[in-house]
């Protein structure tokens, strides 16, 4: 099978322009392509992951992978899928999340001559000089077609800001930049990144003329990426210090029963074979499928080591005689308490189960919260320096969030 059809078959693609001759680049690992990814936050998410684990699959190719960091689209922000405008990044903000994900994507992608490159179009779009880009570039663009673009669609309804329109043309110039300067010819994106992609393609061939050449495709990346990256609690985050490796662990075994085969072909490595066989399985097999997700992932981002931590957590929790010892846990100090105890929702916060002592009191009045697997009926429990010694407690939240806290 080919490095294409493999894409194909583990359901990646989407959409192509020319898939007669992005197949062939690709396969004869004559791509040069770059995704872009916009430092909204200090970390990358699971929303992400799809495209880390794709730029992986085509660099193992012998294909060329230009991440893309958008330090300049960081500041007017994409506004596909939104609802509202972006806030607004400092400067050092944006350099400051562009430097973590460069140390996050080193686990994915092989940076080096020859190998993939790390840019940021802040480094040419920033010095662009407004007039001359519309003088250059504005006339290539039409209002008309930008304005029935998918990405604009929910913004139209509450008001679309000029600064965001220019988001298209931005993204659009980026292609053309990296395709004069690095010679990429090729850009993926996800489903919803479609128009603006194309508007790179046009800008290429409009400027250059029909021979040069400039390929699109686009992915499940946003579509399918977005809606794993995200859960009620907010985003599923690949720094440790955001989304501990169990938790990651935890949210990947958690799938739904009809997602877990289409993780283990879009986000895994193990052979098609392997994964088709499991097509068969069945209910607790299932349950098998998800630990070998959870496992795999976990492994990919964090390392083999920790993987196998929060698999040994796991089973301690819900099976028995796996390492406690690996399950998260918090270690109050004496000041944590006041008079010699501390509350449940002042517990929770410290233990990172909630966000606020607000959240943490809905939960316990929602029946959601146990401690020593007793249900907590009243938010104004306490529990006592001698009740947090030794063991400590073991505080659950819902039916699969489990935290230890000691002194």
């Amino acid at each position: 099978m080919t490095c294409y059809e493999e894409l194909k078959a583990r359901g990646l693609i989407a959409q192509v322009t020319n898939e007669e001759e992005i197949s062939k680049m690709i396969n004869e690992g004559k791509a040069v392509f770059y995704i872009g990814f916009d430092p909204t936050a200090d970390s990358l998410h699971v929303g992400h992951f799809m495209a880390l684990c794709l730029m992986k699959r085509l660099q193992m190719a012998g294909n060329r992978p230009i991440a893309l960091i958008g330090g300049g689209t960081g500041y007017i922000g994409d506004p596909s899928g939104r609802t509202d405008m972006r806030s607004m990044m400092t400067p050092e903000t944006i350099q400051h999340n562009c430097d973590c994900f460069k140390k996050q994507m080193e686990r994915f992608i092989e940076f080096g001559e020859g190998k993939a490159q790390m840019v940021n179009n802040a480094d040419w779009l920033l010095g662009l000089n407004y007039i001359d880009m519309l003088r250059d570039v504005g006339a290539c663009f039409s209002v008309n077609n930008m304005l029935r673009a998918k990405c604009y669609e929910q913004r139209m309804e509450k008001g679309l800001s000029f600064l965001e329109f220019n988001y298209m043309i931005m993204q659009s110039y980026d292609f053309y930049y990296l395709f004069q300067h690095y010679g990429c010819n090729m850009q993926f994106g996800g489903d919803d990144q479609w128009s603006n992609m194309l508007g790179g393609t046009e800008l290429i061939r409009r400027k250059l003329g029909k021979d040069a050449h400039a390929m699109t495709i686009t992915l499940l990346l946003n579509s399918e990426g977005k809606k794993m990256g995200k859960t009620a609690k907010g985003a599923v985050w690949l720094d440790p210090n955001k989304t501990s490796p169990y938790e990651f662990y935890q949210y990947w075994r958690n799938v739904g029963d009809q997602d877990v085969l289409k993780c283990l072909r879009m986000l895994t490595f193990l052979p098609l074979e392997q994964i088709d066989e499991m097509d068969k399985w069945e209910g607790s097999q299932l349950n098998t499928a998800k630990e070998i997700l959870a496992f795999e992932l976990t492994k990919l981002v964090h390392g083999e080591e920790e993987a196998k931590k929060a698999q040994d957590a796991a089973k301690a929790l819900f099976v028995g005689g796996g390492d406690m010892s690996n399950v998260p846990s918090t270690t109050l100090a004496a000041e944590d308490l006041t008079d010699g105890s501390i509350g449940i929702l002042d517990l929770m916060v410290k233990c990172k189960l909630a966000p606020s002592k607000k959240e943490a009191r809905r939960l316990v009045e929602q029946g959601g919260v146990t401690v020593n697997e007793e249900k907590v009926s009243d938010a104004n429990t306490t529990y006592t320096a001698d009740q947090l010694s030794g063991d400590g407690l073991m505080v659950r939240k819902g039916k699969k969030v489990f935290h230890r806290v000691s002194m």
